[in-house]
């Protein structure tokens, strides 16, 4: 873990220090978990924003993959083997 320092309003002290009473939790265990959905969050919306780009991506169906082909070769590989 890697030690950061955060500057906090007076509200957001107070409301944390509360939080960590009620919880039981520490303000750092709290901030952490803050961050991490934090993260989450726009990780999610990078996803979906990747997932809209690729809509239609195959819709002509001239340069769009035999699936059937695909999946029968890929059916033929061994496990560990490719």
């Amino acid at each position: 873990m890697n030690r950061t320092q955060v500057y906090l309003t007076d509200d957001e002290q107070k409301a944390l220090r509360v939080l960590a009473g009620r919880t039981g939790r520490s303000q750092s265990e709290l901030i952490r978990a803050a961050v991490d959905h934090f993260i989450e969050m726009l990780q999610s919306e990078d996803r979906g924003a990747v997932l809209r780009e690729a809509a239609g991506l195959w819709a002509d169906a001239a340069n769009r993959p035999d699936f059937m082909a695909l999946r029968a070769e890929a059916d033929r590989i061994e496990p560990g083997e490719g």
